[in-house]
Formats: structure tokens, sequence, C-alpha cells
């Protein structure tokens, strides 16, 4: 009985942390639907979907937006390419230098963003460097790529040598074999390194902020238009990005699923 009790507790315990974290979110997407009459979105007056109809008619946060996703997609190609090559250095390689290299890998996801932000702006700075999208790339790269490095590290360290010596000795080139054995068994740390910098990127504001001159981002609109009230248009984007992320999560979930049966 005391077992089955402590069980019961857990699982409470469980769903109620899961509910505390979804509230937000839940949140969120409640007052996408809210018929407002004022500037403020704060109280439930109606439900509506016009929001949904007139989703793009704010002109600077339509445009934030597409920078967002812009910014998010082309710093995501170039860290998932530089990432997985570094990660299968570092995980596969015994060099100068590694013991340093995993350091500095690890330092940069425990560096804090304010940090990151304000080195970075001295770096633009003292090197004359126009602050516009190109620097938040820059940015949003370097502090994306080591998360990248760690899950596809992670995944390298398991996988088997024997299956990439058997296409060698089965006639398959350096890049052949890459491509064909190395490449499809690392993919779900690469997959899940690629979905993890777009996360990242594309919800960034601290790093953003230092570097993005006049080019403004999908978070930085939103904190800009507090003082005025944030529209509904900003809660239903923020839905359709959450939704997207799910079926990517699950998509991927299911792939995993079926590639290990």
């Amino acid at each position: 009985m005391r077992g089955a009790l402590r069980g019961k507790l857990l699982h409470i315990y469980t769903w109620l942390v899961i509910i505390w974290l979804s509230s937000p979110i839940a949140v969120m997407i409640l007052f996408g639907f809210n018929d407002k009459k004022s500037k403020s979105n704060t109280s439930w007056q109606g439900f509506t979907l016009k929001w949904y109809q007139q989703l793009f008619e704010i002109d600077g946060l339509t445009t934030a937006l597409r920078n967002s996703i812009l910014i998010a997609i082309v710093a995501t190609i170039i860290t998932v390419v530089i990432g997985t090559m570094l990660g299968l250095a570092v995980g596969r390689y015994q060099f100068r230098g590694h013991g340093t290299t995993n350091f500095l890998v690890f330092a940069a996801i425990s560096t804090p963003e304010l940090v990151m932000g304000a080195s970075l702006l001295s770096l633009f700075v003292s090197g004359n460097v126009p602050r516009d999208s190109t620097t938040i790339i820059i940015a949003h790269v370097l502090f994306s790529l080591s998360f990248v490095v760690v899950t596809v590290r992670a995944r390298v360290i398991t996988l088997d040598p024997s299956m990439e010596e058997a296409a060698k000795d089965l006639g398959a080139s350096a890049w052949g074999t890459f491509h064909q054995v190395t490449l499809p068994a690392i993919m779900p740390g690469v997959a899940a390194g690629a979905m993890l910098s777009f996360a990242l990127s594309i919800d960034d504001y601290v790093v953003t902020s230092f570097v993005n001159g006049s080019t403004m981002t999908f978070p930085l609109w939103i904190v800009g238009s507090v003082k005025t009230g944030i529209p509904p248009q900003v809660n239903v984007m923020g839905t359709l990005i959450f939704g997207i992320g799910v079926l990517i999560a699950i998509a991927n979930a299911v792939m995993a699923r079926r590639r290990s049966a």
C-alpha cells in the first residue's frame, strides 16, 4: 500500500508539473481567439477567429516574423554543417587540443547570453562591422553551434566502427562511406541538433538585442510592443510556431521509432 501511494503521488506530481509548464502556452493559444475591443489583450472579451484571418495585417510584425524565420533557417544550415563535422571530429578522433575543444564546446553552452551578447557587440564595434541580419546570423551560429556538436558527438560515440570498415572493404570511397553509412547513422543526432538550433535562433532576444542594429526580429518586436499593447496576432503567430514545432517533434519521434523497429 505504501508503494502504491508513492506511485500515485508521483503520478499526481508529474501531471501538476506538466500543467504548470503548459499553462503559459495554453494562455497564449486562448488569447489568440480573444475578441478584444481595446488595445489591451489581457482580459477575455469573447471568442473570434478574425485574428487568424487578419494575421498579416500588421506590416512591422509580419516583417519581424519573416526576418526571424529567414535568420533561423540560414543560421541552422550553417550551424548543422559546421557542428556535424566538429561533432564527428570530437567524437571519433583523438588529436592535439581535443580536450581544449571539448572544454570550449561546453563553455559556450554555459556562457550567459548577456556575456556573449556584450562580447559580440564589442567585437563588431571594434571592427567597425555594421550590425544587421548578418551579425545576427553570426551570433546565432555561435551560441547554437555547441548544442549541435554535443548531440552529434553523443550519436557518434555509439556508432560501431565495423560498419564503416565493412563499407571500405567492399570498395566504398571515403565520401561514399560517409554518405551511405556514417551520415544515415548519425542523422537522428543531426536532426535533433537542427531542431534545437532553429528553436534557439527563432526565439532569441538577449543576444539579438545586442547585435541587431536596425533589423527587427519577432522577439524584439514583441518586447517593443508591450508599452502600446501586444496585438492578438502575436498570440496567433506564437500558436502556429508552437504547433509546427510539435508536429516536427512528433514526426521525428515516429521516424526514430520506425528506425529502431
